[in-house]
């Protein structure tokens, strides 16, 4: 059971908000492992650790080693540092650490879900990022990036802990950015690093910022974003 609690949290941590997900090819299966061989032949073989609500019920049962199918159409990912690039499947090493997201209908069984190329595979190397600090995740439109380092957001959403400090406030509210911040562009699945001249005003943005727990929305405005997504799509490695 090697690494099995901070796997069991990144599990839960991925299933808040996320695991119940609909879209049109029914609901995301998100399943967490280490690589057994570099993928080929249209397959991505793992040893399961960990996964989404809808993934851990497919998986009871059965044996942790699973191989999914991969195609044309799905995404290699490999992060960095927070920051991914676009890879091709034989990039992936034996060890690695991947998330493997699957969409099909709910009450898929495992055999069904492997059938299924997956959506997303994100390759994160062979050690698992551990925060120190809690995630406050926001969701809105962009309405101004500041010359002082800062983008300003129409909130409309978020994780629960960001939602808390949101009961009360102003809909609209200013967050840091720093040199630290990571900003990425998303065209469909596809992931861009650029910087914060190249956010659209009116877009879609994802802002994730790591505070400490019990921090006000002050102050977790005031602390630099982690990331910046432009165009975030709903479900990401």
């Amino acid at each position: 059971m090697r690494k099995s609690i901070v796997i069991a949290l990144l599990a839960a941590l991925c299933a808040v908000g996320s695991a119940a997900a609909k879209g049109p090819h029914g609901i995301r299966y998100s399943f967490l492992g280490t690589v057994t061989a570099t993928p080929s032949n249209g397959g991505v073989s793992i040893n399961v650790e960990g996964g989404n609500k809808a993934a851990l019920r497919a998986m009871l049962g059965a044996p942790v080693t699973q191989t999914f199918a991969y195609g044309s159409d799905t995404e290699f990912l490999k992060w960095s540092k927070g920051i991914p690039a676009i890879v091709q499947a034989s990039d992936l090493a034996a060890g690695d650490y991947v998330w493997v997201h699957v969409r099909a209908p709910r009450g898929s069984s495992l055999a069904d879900l492997e059938k299924v190329d997956a959506g997303i595979v994100g390759d994160h190397g062979t050690q698992l990022y551990k925060p120190d600090k809690p995630l406050y995740l926001f969701r809105g439109k962009l309405t101004a990036v500041g010359s002082n380092g800062s983008v300003t957001v129409d909130v409309s959403g978020g994780n629960h802990r960001a939602m808390r400090l949101m009961i009360g406030a102003a809909s609209t509210e200013t967050f840091s950015t720093g040199d630290g911040t990571i900003f990425l562009l998303w065209v469909g699945k596809v992931p861009s690093v650029i910087d914060a001249s190249k956010l659209v005003v009116g877009d879609r943005i994802v802002i994730r910022i790591r505070a400490a727990a019990k921090s006000s929305l002050a102050q977790v405005e005031a602390t630099a974003a982690n990331h910046v997504g432009d165009r975030e799509p709903a479900t990401k490695s």
